[in-house]
């Protein structure tokens, strides 16, 4: 029961999210902020683990073909597939669910326990609209870190195949061009719109209906993640059934 009181909940702070706006002189810094905080902020760890797990597919591929009849540009093609299709919309998103989403329910936590939140709602602002529309406008950006996480992730491929006398240059670009769908990339980001959602409202309802104090926060960042998570590999369930299958 309080598993579908929560969801109820959640769906009515999804609707107030758009309601009574923050005016936008106010709303710009917010969102500027945010996407410094939750984008910007996050192109480091997501280059650096896009770049090494690329390279790791590209080298666990590669000593798993041991039939010299299987042509040597799969291993470009596997890395891109692996990349584009799962490691770069999906797997990303459970690491940022952990970094950006438990910044979010600290950061909006922390208000409510400090009372900042009350004291929005006294001055009869629409706390939800403040704290949350900026962070979900911001997460919209989220395509770009994705995008960059593919492009590193095929690089690092190129650079582990390469360097790591794997294969040739020839070869792997030879299997980066080999059979590309159009569509898998409309996929990937159809999927990372789904996942920037969520990032942004499973994160902050935690965030905002938290009770407690400190320690709750603790809690309530850790419970975040956890919900997050799940919704991300389920919505990849589903929408994957949906438009690949």
């Amino acid at each position: 029961m309080t598993y579908l009181h929560n969801i109820g909940t959640y769906f009515l702070m999804i609707k107030d999210i758009f309601r009574k706006p923050t005016k936008w002189s106010v709303m710009k810094n917010l969102i500027l902020k945010d996407i410094d905080d939750l984008i910007i902020g996050s192109l480091g760890i997501v280059a650096f683990i896009s770049f090494f797990v690329g390279g790791v597919v590209a080298i666990q591929t590669s000593l798993n073909i041991s039939n010299p009849l299987i042509p040597k540009y799969l291993v470009g093609f596997a890395t891109r597939q692996s990349i584009i299709l799962e490691f770069a919309p999906t797997f990303i998103s459970v690491i940022m669910a952990g970094k950006v989403g438990s910044f979010i329910t600290s950061s909006i936590g922390t208000m409510r326990v400090t009372e900042q939140i009350d004291a929005l709602e006294v001055m009869g602002i629409n706390a939800i609209n403040y704290l949350v529309f900026p962070k979900f406008i911001s997460l919209m950006l989220y395509p770009f870190l994705i995008s960059i996480a593919m492009f590193l992730g095929i690089v690092g491929g190129l650079v582990a195949c390469v360097y790591g006398g794997y294969g040739t240059l020839e070869d792997y670009i030879t299997g980066i061009q080999e059979d590309f769908i159009t569509f898998h990339i409309v996929y990937a980001f159809i999927k990372t719109y789904v996942f920037a959602f969520l990032l942004a409202t499973i994160p902050s309802f935690y965030g905002y209906f938290m009770k407690g104090g400190a320690f709750e926060v603790g809690k309530a960042s850790t419970t975040s993640f956890v919900w997050t998570s799940v919704a991300i590999i389920l919505a990849n369930y589903i929408l994957t059934s949906i438009l690949l299958g």
